[in-house]
C-alpha cells in the first residue's frame, strides 16, 4: 500500500479547520480552541509547508441548517486541487449531516486529498478508509440527533412542571425555584401603567405614543440579564402586552425556528415564528404572582388583533381616528364587503362611504355609496338615546377613573425622582471614597456625580410640569358633570377626540348593514347592537345637484333654530355658514321670517326660553374677559355650552358662570394678564430710559 502522505500531497496546501458549535463554547471552552489551533504545528510535523487556518465557523453548528462560510471556502479550495490534506480535531468536526460529509469525502477522493485527525490519516481513495470515514460520519450524525432528543425531552419534562428556568421578562425574577415580582416598586409601577394605558386607550400604538409624549421610560431586560431603563419602542410595548408571564401564566414553546430550503439545503432563518396559543407546548395558569388577570390578558390580545387592519378585508376594524365615525363598522348588504371611507370635495373634506365590489345578484355593477355626514348624525342620535339613562353614572365613573390615572402617573414620576436621587447619592459616595490624589479617577467620578444630579433635576422638573398641567386642566366638578350628562348631545359635540367617539361606537355596536334602494334613493342602515338588539335607520339621499350648502339645508337650520332665536340671529348663522337663498342672495331677517311662515315654524318669544342662557359676548362681558377667553373655557370643558347647529350662537347657562371651575380659570387668566402687564410696563420703562 502506498503511504498516505506522498511528496505530491505535501507540496500542496494543508487546511486546518477550526469549529465550535455554540458561542458559549467559543467564549468559555478556550482549551478546545487552543487544541484546534495547535493542529497547525501538527501539519508542520507531517511535512506540510503551506498551511492555512479556517476559523470562520466558530459558533456555528455543523448540522447543515445554518450558513457555514468557512466550510464553503474549504470545499471550494478542495475542488481547485490545491489542497493536499484537511486537518481537524475529529473527522466529524467537518460536518454533522450526511449530505455535506459524504459530498466532502467524494470531492477529496476525486482530487487526491487526505483527511487527517489525531487518530490517523484517511485516504478516501482507499476502500477501507472510505468505509471508516462513512461510519464516522453516520455515527456523528446519530450522536447529534440522540443528544438533541435527550435534551429536548428533558427540557420538555421540566417545563411541563413549570420548573425550567430561563431569562424572564422585566418585572419578574426567579427566587430559587419559583417566580415572583421584581421587588423594585418603580419597575412594578411602570409595567402596571402600561397595562392601565392599554385598557384606557385600546391600542398598543397609542400606549407607545403616550409614553413617548410623556417622556416616560420602561424597564427592559438586556441580553446579559440586567435591567435597564430606556424610552419605549413599539416592539417593547407589544412584547409587554403579549407576554403571558405578566398574567401569571407559565408558558413554554411559544415560538418555533423557521426552516426553509435554499438551493436544496435546509437553512434556519433569523427570527422565530410565533405559534398560536393552542400550539404552545406548555401553559400553566396561576403559576406565579401577576400584574394583570388572565381575562384582561386575553382581552388585550383580542384588541390587538382587532387593530390589525391589513389582516382581513371582511372583518370589522377597530377605530383608529379620522373624521369617519362609522369606519370599520359598515358592511355592504349586497356583496358582504366592508365599506371604505372616501374623502372628496375641495380639500378632501367631504366624507363618503362606498363599496367598490360587485353585487351578487348583478355582476358588473358597482355596489352602494352614500354621504357620511348624515349617516354619522343619525347613528349618533340612536346611540345617545340608548345610553342616556346611564349618562350620569358613566360621567361620575369616568371622572373617578381619570383621578386614579392621574394619581398613578404622578406616583410613577415620584418613583423616578426617588431612583434618580438614589443614583445621585450613590455617585456622591463613590466620589468621596476615592483618593483625591488619583485625579483621573476622581475627575471621572465627579463627572458621573454631576450627570446623576442633572438627571435628578430633570426628574423633579418633569414632576413639577405635571403638577402644573393638573392645575390648568382640572377635572370638572360633580355638579358640572351631572349638568353635562343631562345634555348628552352638547357633551358629545364638545369632545374633539374622534378616536374616543369611535371606540364608544364600537363598544355599543357590533356591525351596521348598509343598503341603498336605487329607484327611491333611500339609504337603509340596520344597526346590530352589542346586546343582540337590532334597529333601523332610513333617510333619502339628496338629488344630483343638492349638497350641504343647498336650500334644503338652510330650511333645516331654520327649523332647528326657529322659536329659540330671533330671525336676525338665524340670518347671521346662515350667512356664517355661507348659505344662499334660492335666488342666490344672502339671508336677512325678513327672508328668514318669510321662510319660517311658509313652513309653519314657530316664532321666537323672549318669554318662551326653556332655561336662562347667555350668548358668548354677554358671558364675556359679565365675566369681564375677552370673547376668545370664553371660547377657550368652552373648549377645555370648564364652561358648559352648546350650539344647536354649526355657527349658531352659543347657549351658556347663567348658573354655570358662578361655578368653582370657572372662578379658578378666571383667577389663572388674571394672573397671566398681571404678568403680561408687568412685562409691558418694564419694557415701556426701558424704552423711555433709552
Amino acid at each position: 500500500m502506498n503511504p498516505p502522505l506522498t511528496s505530491e500531497r505535501l507540496r500542496r496546501k494543508a487546511i486546518v479547520y477550526v469549529r465550535q458549535s455554540s458561542m458559549l463554547q467559543v467564549t468559555h471552552n478556550l482549551e478546545s480552541q487552543r487544541r484546534q489551533y495547535g493542529l497547525a504545528t501538527r501539519a508542520q510535523e507531517l511535512g506540510f509547508h503551506d498551511i492555512e487556518v479556517i476559523d470562520e465557523d466558530l459558533g456555528r453548528s455543523g448540522s447543515g441548517c445554518v450558513e457555514r462560510p468557512g466550510f464553503e471556502r474549504l470545499v471550494a479550495q478542495v475542488c481547485s486541487g490545491e489542497v493536499g490534506g484537511v486537518i481537524c480535531v475529529e473527522a466529524s468536526r467537518l460536518a454533522r449531516n450526511g449530505r455535506d460529509w459524504h459530498h466532502l469525502i467524494e470531492l477529496c477522493g476525486l482530487v487526491d486529498t487526505v483527511i487527517i485527525d489525531p487518530e490517523g490519516i484517511y485516504d478516501p481513495n482507499v476502500t477501507n478508509d472510505r468505509l471508516l470515514l462513512g461510519l464516522k460520519g453516520t455515527m456523528s450524525e446519530f450522536e447529534l440527533n440522540l443528544i438533541r432528543q435527550r435534551s429536548r425531552e428533558a427540557i420538555q419534562q421540566k417545563a411541563s412542571r413549570g420548573e425550567l428556568q430561563f431569562r424572564l421578562p422585566a418585572g419578574l425574577c426567579w427566587n430559587v425555584d419559583h417566580i415572583e415580582l421584581e421587588p423594585d416598586q418603580r419597575i412594578q409601577q411602570a409595567l402596571r401603567l402600561v397595562f392601565q394605558k392599554m385598557e384606557e386607550l385600546g391600542s398598543a400604538r397609542q400606549v407607545f405614543l403616550w409614553f413617548r409624549q410623556q417622556q416616560l421610560s420602561v424597564p427592559v431586560r438586556a441580553p446579559d440579564g440586567k435591567l435597564i431603563w430606556k424610552p419605549p419602542r413599539y416592539s417593547t410595548v407589544r412584547y409587554i402586552l403579549s407576554n403571558p408571564f405578566y398574567a401569571g401564566a407559565y408558558s413554554f414553546g411559544r415560538t418555533q425556528v423557521r426552516t426553509r430550503v435554499v438551493d436544496g439545503r435546509a437553512r434556519k432563518t433569523r427570527g422565530y415564528r410565533r405559534r398560536d396559543q393552542q400550539q404552545w407546548r406548555v401553559l400553566i395558569g396561576d403559576h406565579h404572582p401577576s400584574y394583570i388577570t388572565w381575562e384582561r390578558y386575553e382581552q388585550n390580545q383580542r384588541m390587538i388583533e382587532a387593530n390589525a387592519h391589513m389582516k382581513s378585508r371582511t372583518q370589522p376594524k377597530a377605530g383608529r381616528g379620522g373624521r369617519a365615525l362609522l369606519a370599520g363598522l359598515l358592511r355592504c348588504r349586497r356583496c358582504g364587503r366592508m365599506l371604505k371611507v372616501n374623502y372628496t370635495g375641495a380639500g378632501g373634506t367631504v366624507l363618503r362611504y362606498s363599496c367598490s365590489g360587485e353585487p351578487l345578484d348583478n355582476p358588473g355593477c358597482q355596489c352602494i355609496s352614500f354621504g357620511g355626514l348624515k349617516a354619522d348624525e343619525l347613528v349618533v342620535q340612536q346611540i345617545l338615546a340608548a345610553v342616556s339613562g346611564n349618562a350620569i353614572e358613566a360621567a361620575l365613573q369616568a371622572a373617578e377613573q381619570e383621578r386614579m390615572r392621574q394619581r398613578e402617573h404622578r406616583r410613577s414620576l415620584e418613583l423616578g425622582i426617588e431612583q434618580a436621587r438614589y443614583q445621585a447619592r450613590l455617585a456622591e459616595r463613590r466620589y468621596e471614597a476615592v483618593d483625591p490624589e488619583q485625579r483621573l479617577v476622581a475627575g471621572e467620578l465627579e463627572a458621573r456625580w454631576n450627570l446623576a444630579l442633572e438627571r435628578a433635576r430633570e426628574a423633579e422638573a418633569k414632576c413639577a410640569d405635571f403638577d402644573q398641567q393638573l392645575e390648568t386642566t382640572a377635572i370638572p366638578s360633580q355638579d358640572l358633570l351631572v349638568s353635562l350628562a343631562h345634555d348628552l348631545p352638547a357633551a358629545w359635540s364638545a369632545s374633539a377626540d374622534m378616536r374616543l367617539k369611535q371606540r364608544i361606537v364600537h363598544l355599543v355596536l357590533r356591525e351596521i348593514i348598509a343598503d341603498v334602494h336605487q329607484p327611491s334613493r333611500e339609504v337603509t342602515l340596520v344597526l346590530h347592537w352589542a346586546g343582540g338588539r337590532h334597529s333601523e335607520v332610513r333617510w333619502t339621499k339628496n338629488k344630483v345637484g343638492l349638497h350641504g350648502r343647498s336650500n334644503l339645508t338652510a330650511v333645516e337650520v331654520i327649523g332647528k333654530m326657529a322659536g329659540k332665536f330671533p330671525d336676525d340671529e338665524i340670518a347671521k348663522t346662515l350667512n356664517r355658514q355661507r348659505q344662499r337663498t334660492g335666488s342666490g342672495h344672502s339671508w336677512t331677517a325678513q327672508r328668514v321670517a318669510y321662510t319660517r311662515t311658509n313652513h309653519n315654524l314657530p316664532v321666537f318669544q323672549e318669554n318662551d326660553r326653556e332655561e336662562p342662557t347667555m350668548t358668548l359676548q354677554r358671558a364675556a362681558k359679565r365675566l369681564q374677559v375677552s370673547a376668545p377667553a370664553v371660547r377657550r373655557l368652552i373648549a377645555r370643558g370648564a364652561l358648559p355650552a352648546r350650539q344647536i347647529v354649526n355657527c349658531a350662537p352659543w347657549q351658556i347657562p347663567e348658573e354655570a358662570l358662578d361655578s368653582e371651575v370657572v372662578k379658578q380659570a378666571l383667577e389663572r387668566i388674571a394672573q397671566r394678564q398681571g404678568v403680561r402687564t408687568l412685562k409691558d410696563n418694564r419694557q415701556q420703562q426701558i424704552f423711555s430710559d433709552t
